[in-house]
């Protein structure tokens, strides 16, 4: 029969848990599963982008043998970034293992592991949909707490920047749609400046969603696609329309959509770091100064022998760069 003695082996250390939790089989989110954040452990809270004031002109045409005009060099400022902490816990009681014997091919270790891997998928999940919550944020230009109104983070007020929006007046039946969406392209394409971009994908409310695709101009757009295949199909996963790949987002935290009724946002893909999660060290003192990993896990005994607390945790911070180059569209 097992007892919390069997607590104290390699098995539930912290880089035994630690590596267990890392381990778990990994369910992605939207954002997670098409790959837009590159990922990075970081040895510090905290991590700092460098804002350069790129401004760019053009070149005059000079006499040969005369000196060359001055460039100056861009005003460089840091802007910080505190990583997330996000704590899980868990008990597991004396009475949960008590009863806990070895049968088959198991030993009491391997069975009471399975009993904390369990725990352990289940606080790595709920992690991983909070990361998720906050990816989106980032997207959005704003990361909320768990509640869905406490601000973390707001890029734009940290970059000094204002949000670029466009109006798709989807109620108007004679609305040049296409028109629409290349002019939000080009602002998408401003603020990427010479950075260039493989494709670009709208994640769009289920409201901003409907409108998009009732709309006369693109319903007749589907008629004439590939013999109405298209109507055939559930689009919502995603349809290419105007040079934009438009799919329905849903979630939501605390009765608030991750994208709000009647919005979307334009995202440009395959820009270098443009979205960029940083994970920092847990608040371990075997992990102090050591590279951040996305997941943690630690277990100590509760007082009297009562059983053991199970930690997780993650310590990220999801970061858009160039936060203007995603291009908020309103339906109305």
């Amino acid at each position: 029969m097992a007892s919390l003695d069997i607590f104290k082996d390699d098995a539930f250390s912290l880089q035994s848990l630690t590596k267990a939790i890392n381990e778990q089989p990994y369910v992605p989110g939207r954002i997670g599963a098409l790959g837009l954040f590159s990922e990075e452990g970081v040895n510090t809270t905290s991590v700092s982008v460098e804002k350069l004031g790129e401004s760019l002109s053009l070149v005059p045409a000079g006499e040969r043998g005369a000196p060359a005009p001055n460039v100056k060099g861009d005003k460089r400022t840091m802007v910080n970034f505190n990583t997330i902490h996000l704590p899980q816990r868990a008990k597991i009681l004396a009475d949960e293992i008590q009863g806990v014997r070895a049968f088959g091919s198991e030993s009491e270790l391997e069975t009471i592991e399975s009993v904390v891997a369990k725990r352990l998928g289940k606080m790595r999940r709920q992690l991983d949909a909070t990361i998720e919550y906050q990816r989106i944020g980032a997207i959005k230009g704003q990361i909320l707490d768990a509640d869905g109104s406490t601000v973390l983070e707001n890029l734009f007020t940290k970059f000094g920047l204002s949000q670029q929006t466009k109006a798709m007046v989807f109620a108007t039946s004679t609305t040049k749609i296409r028109t629409k969406v290349l002019e939000a392209k080009r602002l998408m394409e401003d603020a990427l400046g010479n950075a260039m971009y493989t494709g670009a994908r709208a994640f769009c409310s289920p409201a901003f969603f409907d409108a998009l695709t009732t709309h006369d101009l693109v319903e007749k757009f589907f008629i004439n696609w590939q013999s109405n295949e298209v109507m055939r199909q559930d689009v919502r996963a995603g349809f290419l329309f105007a040079g934009v790949m438009w799919e329905e987002y849903r979630g939501a935290v605390g009765g608030v959509d991750f994208i709000g009724s009647g919005d979307a946002y334009l995202v440009p893909e395959g820009v270098p770091d443009l979205f960029v999660t940083n994970y920092g060290p847990a608040d371990y003192t075997e992990a102090a100064n050591t590279i951040g990993l996305p997941y943690y896990a630690k277990q100590e005994a509760l007082p009297m022998g009562k059983g053991i607390d199970l930690e997780a945790q993650s310590n990220p911070i999801s970061i858009c760069t160039r936060p203007r180059a995603i291009i908020k569209l309103t339906a109305a």
